[in-house]
């Protein structure tokens, strides 16, 4: 028992020490740019040594990584909790996904698109990952709404994803070369207003319209 509770003890320091890893590299990357921050900066931010960095992550791209699992996978759950018809599940989860990338500073979206086209980084984990786990989710969202009687049950789950998430990434994008020079948020905000009833309009029941 005294052994197990040891172990207990050691996976709850070692939990934390990631944390505070993970807390580090949001605070410092979010302000500075991913170019532009030291692992050596977030690991004094942290308080750990260098080389506890490596026991967690193999490079910084993977602090974002983890980071955007975590906050992606709410969006979604707390989209398919969030009361009303499909729309607005939708239009919760594609807004607040702008929110994420907004709140997280544009300097780091465009590093994440210069870095996601570079074919340096081919093989990045994040650069890859990010896509299919953006993909995986709205097609999720979409089967959720189906299951639920919000949507026809042949509804063109995977071709509707890509279109979705296509837009998305379009709109991270073009704010990104803009220089974050409007709000991402109220962007897509005024795309799900104005096009996801008519993209949608023939995959969802007629009794959940309003």
């Amino acid at each position: 028992m005294e052994e197990a509770d040891k172990m207990t003890n050691r996976q709850l320091a070692a939990m934390e020490t990631k944390e505070k890893l993970l807390r580090a590299g949001k605070q410092l990357i979010g302000q500075k740019g991913l170019c532009n921050t030291a692992i050596e900066e977030i690991t004094e931010e942290a308080g750990v040594s260098k080389g506890t960095f490596y026991t967690y992550f193999k490079r910084k791209e993977d602090i974002i990584f983890e980071l955007s699992k975590s906050m992606f996978g709410e969006i979604l759950d707390q989209a398919k909790a969030f009361e009303g018809n499909f729309i607005g599940k939708l239009t919760f989860y594609m807004v607040h996904f702008s929110r994420y990338i907004e709140q997280g500073s544009v300097r780091l979206s465009q590093e994440w698109v210069r870095n996601a086209v570079n074919p340096d980084l081919v093989d990045s984990q994040y650069d890859k990952g990010k896509l299919r786990q953006d993909l995986a989710s709205v097609h999720e969202l979409i089967l959720f709404g189906a299951e639920k009687g919000l949507l026809k049950e042949d509804v063109p789950a995977k071709e509707l994803s890509e279109i979705l998430v296509d837009m998305l990434y379009g709109q991270m994008l073009c704010w990104s070369m803009s220089g974050g020079s409007y709000s991402l948020k109220e962007r897509t905000q005024e795309f799900c207003s104005r096009y996801l009833n008519e993209l949608l309009k023939e995959y969802i029941k007629e009794s959940r319209r309003t």
